[in-house]
């Protein structure tokens, strides 16, 4: 069979999709689609898990590929409707990612003909809080539809394959103080001008650089959110500084947890009633680059890989053990933004590559 798909004919579906809006918790219009869709191939089989769809090959093939995307968008901002202006397609989730939902549905159509059988995963929920992942919860409670031998979730990635990820940490530190009248502050404790010493080690982070299988992760620290205060005229007794963490997969959630303390617990006092909380962690993803499926993508992409700047579900697959990677149509800095766009040829490139990985 033919790996050439029609161009046009995957910007009309990404198009369509992009027209069914998807936020997240609202994925079912956009479901149903897709469901009735893949129940049309007599050669899947199919299961609806709330706004989830998995569709699967069974021809007992030597190997398993999965692939994954997320049904969901960010909120709306401006006109979000599908623009089509040559072979270029602008509109919310353009990028972000229904053009890779429109590759996995064309590619769907030719599965029947793959030398792996395959699994395609459509998940809701993405791109809010990781409790509401319906990939997360899926690996919980049916982990039996996650088996495959490796998975590409089809994020955008501009064609070329970014492996693994890095971890994400949210963590909030409280600084006490003593209150106090504004005109008196001698007699207490400014806790908000206690965060200085912490926002000056943050200032002066100097990124760690860790390479895995030829990939270079970049770790990241920032502030987030500062909050504290009392009223106009009082000396503030307690302040609370968010920062995030991303962190290279060659750490664990415990090791970054560790690193952070190490960073910032200098500058805190236990015995004032200072504390460190972490709020949020996800861990990342090694790169997994080692597995034939994989390494078939790379070749096939024509580009060498890089490192995923972020966080991404390859996490929750790597957990689940399926080694996994990033790679989809279209630029990734575009998403979640106005200038959502994708082109037929970014499309065309990531249906074809993918078509060679699956051997059509």
């Amino acid at each position: 069979m033919s790996t050439v798909s029609s161009a046009p004919a995957l910007l009309t579906v990404t198009a369509e999709l992009v027209d069914i809006p998807s936020v997240s918790r609202h994925e079912g219009a956009l479901a149903d689609r897709i469901e009735r869709e893949l129940r049309s191939h007599r050669f899947l089989e199919v299961e609806r898990i709330g706004d989830s769809v998995v569709g699967r090959t069974m021809f007992g093939r030597g190997r398993r590929l999965l692939l994954a995307g997320h049904l969901d968008t960010v909120p709306p901002f401006g006109g979000s409707g599908a623009r089509v202006e040559g072979d270029t397609l602008s509109g919310l989730g353009a990028v972000d990612m229904k053009g890779g939902l429109a590759v996995m549905l064309a590619l769907g159509r030719a599965a029947e003909h793959a030398q792996v059988d395959v699994t395609f995963v459509f998940y809701a929920c993405e791109e809010i809080e990781r409790d509401a992942d319906a990939l997360r919860a899926m690996a919980h409670t049916r982990p039996e539809l996650l088996v495959a031998d490796a998975a590409v979730l089809a994020e955008p990635t501009g064609g070329v394959v970014e492996a693994g990820c890095q971890g994400t940490m949210r963590a909030v530190i409280h600084v006490a103080g003593r209150r106090a009248h504004t005109a008196r502050p001698w007699q207490g404790v400014n806790a908000v001008h206690r965060l200085q010493p912490l926002l000056e080690v943050l200032g002066g982070y100097q990124p760690r650089r860790v390479s895995i299988d030829s990939c270079e992760y970049v770790e990241q620290l920032q502030a987030v959110a500062v909050a504290g205060g009392v009223a106009g005229n009082v000396v503030p007794d307690a302040a609370q500084l968010t920062v995030n963490y991303r962190f290279a997969p060659d750490r664990d959630a415990e090791a970054a947890e560790a690193q952070l303390r190490r960073l910032l617990g200098a500058t805190l006092d236990p015995a004032r009633g200072d504390r460190f909380d972490v709020e949020d962690v996800a861990e990342g993803s090694v790169p997994g680059l080692g597995h034939p499926l994989l390494a078939a993508l790379v070749e096939a992409s024509a580009a060498p890989p890089r490192a995923k700047v972020g966080w991404t579900d390859v996490a929750t697959l790597r957990a689940a053990g399926v080694p996994a990677v990033n790679f989809g149509p279209g630029d990734p800095q575009l998403a979640h933004t106005p200038d959502e766009k994708v082109t037929s040829s970014e499309l065309e490139q990531a249906y074809t590559t993918l078509a060679a990985v699956m051997g059509l």
